[in-house]
């Protein structure tokens, strides 16, 4: 090696001289399209959740509606607003509820906004007000409201056109494009209604034991916030809920939080292929250029630079495919943000560059932690090969190569999760199941290779290719099997998403009974329930009890604070923070089962002495508390405080679309405070009692159940197709890691090929062995991608939906056939070139490895 070549100028030369050659090598250009598809599958995720964090951060003052905003089930005293006023904070007062509206004979339920004339506190509103859309920074004026234009549609009104609301109606002047404080969840689902304060007493909706959110938004500057922090959290501890935008950064619905989750796995699976296929291409890489190594030592080659040589040219690969990479994630995250567009309550900022630089961090990983190990090879070869052919450096261990591998892709896990645990779990799971999918793999193979040596003993064509082609996968049977675990994997993954975006939700709901509820009824007070009741009677619907309903905060359990009683992780428990519906009932409701203690005496309404009562709690927020039977729980119920000892706990059916309750009291406790009713029933479609209903009723509010679960669906259906859009990339990883398996047998496959034409094989029997070699590796990749997504579904079934598992008999029949299409056809065509070599070509490679 001259003394320009030792230099760091000449190794930067000598490698990239080296990598313009080598791109001509169908192993390196398997690394490259690894190391791209890892990146754009990386980047693509990166870009969108990168873009949706800084979105949500930039504009969490405008989704909240203000900086500090405070919630509770009662308006707001002046005392509090007078210091909030003086700590320099600007107050608006918002009011939330959900109601029916109705025009004629038309009936839809609408989430009710009712703003003052501080609105908004942030943003404008993009409104229609009859000369086209426009942006204000106010709501509707008194004795007018502003509908969204599929309420809207739904009514069949237009602007100037009037709307029942309670008990009181009102002239649409708006229709609503978007505001700024808009929310995602339930709240969401139904169409919005934007009226003003002043108009809220007239419709008759508040009253006792109402269904009502009270929201005091506060906007100010840093400073102002900081003054009232003692306060906030003074506030905090007497029940009222807080949300800062420092801390509590809104986020988007729980279906599109999961989501990200589950985006992110899936770039992972197709960062883990393509780590497969970089290991895979990087042995036919290593063997290529341990002649060339050896040359090198010969010229005075140290191993060090050695070392520093293929790095380099390594580097340069990596980078020149992040770069690809990172194009194709720009292109993609586009494309995944227009199919969830529709559910995101904000605009998104442009990329930044963060993601880039996570990708590049990926492919540089990816290379170091899958190829590491097999390039240690180039550094311990001898001179004396350039002599002795033989005298290859031993290839690394196969568990030397999959623990490093581990190591490297447990921290990308760690790195794009952020969850040490759950990277940490995940790694040991995938470990374990790698051993034992690898068995079950290596029977699976056999069992299919016998199978078809058996039914290969004819003499036809066919028989004999299917004979030979069986032959040769088991001949290179451990390079099948992890083939066939890769492919595996991917095809299972695209099974579970089949069956997550249809099966699972049709199996759910047709496990429902046929009068399942279909409408929820709220807001019934005393005097209106036996005419309620008898208007459903005489409509023939199906209903649940009716359930009186007491609103009330838990304050303390076993007279201690609830903070400093319920374990860490359930501090910031929902329960904790809200007013929770609390019922009373003799017996035990409907769907309901006592799985520890007893039910109420007969005479448990008698007060006793200590002025504690019996109460009833679910199991799971017991478990949730850290509470049992004997344990006490202290509400405040309508400025007053009840203390109920835990004498009972009830397994609730949460999917019985029926009321069910945290807490449950014995008669004559709770009927001294104001209270409402609720129920839910079942009515056919085309039923006009619902109609009856509220034209009898209009303060009554009444929650379609089927228009949630269609919002559910269809919010479900989005992300399926983003997730499908993802995976899209999963399955073109997989695609490399066969590319990536022919590279790297591309010797042996040459060579095959050409003994079978010196013994008389044309080029159409070669072309069947090698298509019946491809299509049985797929068969039994799609076997084994079966049961994959046989155990997986069960395990969603079980332990998330709680329902029976079942067999899928026809991914049984999909996944085999459509694997052994698959990769028989790409297989086929990517070994053209193996079968147009020559003969003397292919049998002069038969020194090489």
């Amino acid at each position: 090696m001259s003394h320009g070549a030792r230099g760091g100028g000449g190794l930067l030369r000598l490698s990239l001289k080296g990598l313009r050659r080598d791109l001509r090598a169908s192993d390196v250009r398997a690394l490259f399209v690894a190391l791209a598809l890892a990146v754009a599958a990386s980047t693509m995720i990166g870009f969108f959740l990168d873009r949706l964090d800084r979105g949500l951060t930039r504009q969490a003052g405008q989704l909240v509606g203000g900086d500090i905003k405070l919630e509770q089930g009662k308006p707001f005293d002046s005392d509090l607003r007078r210091q909030l006023e003086e700590a320099g904070l600007t107050l608006a007062d918002q009011v939330d509820l959900v109601s029916m509206a109705s025009r004629d004979a038309s009936f839809q339920p609408a989430s009710l906004k009712v703003v003052d004339g501080a609105y908004p506190l942030y943003g404008k509103v993009r409104v229609d007000l009859g000369g086209g859309i426009e942006e204000v920074a106010h709501g509707p004026s008194p004795g007018s409201i502003w509908i969204a234009p599929r309420l809207a549609q739904l009514l069949d009104v237009g602007i100037g056109e009037s709307v029942q609301v309670g008990q009181s109606r009102f002239p649409v002047s708006g229709l609503i494009e978007r505001e700024p404080d808009q929310s995602a969840g339930f709240g969401s689902f139904n169409p919005r209604l934007m009226m003003h304060l002043d108009d809220l007493e007239a419709t008759g909706l508040v009253r006792p034991g109402s269904r009502v959110e009270y929201e005091l938004l506060a906007k100010g500057p840093p400073q102002a916030v900081a003054r009232v922090e003692d306060l906030l959290a003074r506030l905090e501890r007497q029940g009222v809920e807080i949300e800062d935008v420092r801390e509590d950064r809104p986020q988007l619905g729980n279906a599109l939080e999961r989501a990200e989750k589950y985006l992110s796995l899936a770039g992972l699976a197709a960062v883990l292929l393509a780590g497969v296929a970089v290991a895979m291409a990087t042995r036919r890489y290593v063997d290529r250029h341990l002649d060339t190594a050896a040359l090198l030592r010969c010229f005075g080659a140290s191993q060090r630079q050695l070392t520093q040589l293929f790095a380099l040219q390594l580097l340069w690969l990596a980078l020149s495919a992040s770069i690809i990479g990172a194009l194709l994630g720009l292109a993609g995250q586009a494309g995944l943000l227009a199919l969830l567009t529709r559910f995101l309550p904000l605009e998104l900022p442009p990329p930044g560059i963060l993601p880039l630089l996570l990708g590049i961090l990926t492919a540089l990983a990816v290379l170091v932690g899958f190829a590491g190990p097999t390039l240690l090879r180039l550094k311990q070869v001898s001179a004396l090969k350039v002599l002795r052919r033989e005298l290859d450096p031993l290839p690394a261990s196969a568990w030397l190569v999959v623990g490093v591998a581990s190591l490297v892709f447990g921290g990308l896990l760690w790195l794009y999760s952020g969850d040490f645990m759950l990277s940490l779990g995940l790694l040991l799971g995938g470990l374990a199941a790698l051993v034992v999918l690898w068995t079950l793999g290596w029977l699976l193979l056999g069992a299919v290779l016998r199978l078809a040596g058996r039914f290969g003993n004819g003499a036809g064509g066919a028989a004999q290719a299917l004979r030979l082609g069986a032959r040769q996968l088991a001949r290179r049977r451990q390079a099948s099997l992890g083939q066939l675990l890769a492919f595996a994997v991917t095809f299972a993954a695209m099974a579970i998403i089949t069956l997550v975006r249809g099966d699972l939700l049709t199996t759910w709901q047709a496990q429902l009974p046929e009068d399942t509820p279909n409408y929820f009824a709220i807001n019934i007070q005393p005097d209106e329930r036996d005419g309620f009741t008898d208007i459903l009677n005489a409509g023939d619907a199906s209903r649940s009890a009716l359930y009186p309903m007491v609103r009330g905060r838990i304050v303390a359990i076993n007279d201690q604070s609830p903070e400093d009683v319920v374990p860490p992780e359930s501090r910031g428990d929902n329960a904790l923070r809200r007013e929770l519906n609390l019922t009373w009932k003799e017996e035990v409701p409907t769907g309901n089962r006592v799985v520890k203690g007893s039910w109420f005496a007969s005479d448990a309404a008698a007060s006793p002495a200590d002025g504690t009562v019996p109460i009833s709690m679910e199991d799971g927020l017991a478990e949730r508390f850290g509470v049992d039977l004997g344990d006490t729980l202290t509400f405040s119920i309508g400025g007053a405080d009840i203390t109920g000892e835990i004498t009972s706990l009830r397994n609730l059916d949460w999917d019985s679309f029926r009321p069910n309750f945290y807490i449950v009291f014995p008669p004559e406790v709770l009927e001294r405070f104001g209270h409402s009713y609720i129920t839910a029933f079942h009515v056919e479609d085309g039923s006009d009692v619902p109609g009856k209903l509220v034209s009898a009723y209009p303060g009554v509010s009444l929650i379609n159940v089927e228009a949630i679960l269609g919002r559910v669906r269809e919010l479900l259906s989005q992300v399926t197709r983003a997730v499908e859009f993802v995976l899209a990339f999963v399955l073109l990883a997989g695609v490399s890691v066969l590319y990536a398996a022919l590279t790297a047998s591309h010797t042996l496959r040459t060579h095959e090929s050409g003994l079978l034409r010196v013994f008389g094989a044309g080029g159409r029997l070669i072309s069947r062995i090698q298509g019946v070699e491809f299509a049985l590796l797929g068969f039994t990749s799609g076997l084994m991608g079966a049961l994959l997504a046989e155990l997986a579904a069960a395990g969603v079934y079980i332990g998330w939906l709680d329902l029976a598992p079942r067999i899928h008999w026809p991914m049984w029949l999909v996944l085999p056939l459509g694997g052994a299409l698959l990769i028989g056809l790409i297989g086929h065509a990517l070994s053209r070139g193996v079968r147009r070599q020559t003969p003397m070509a292919s049998l002069g490679l038969l020194g090489e490895a």
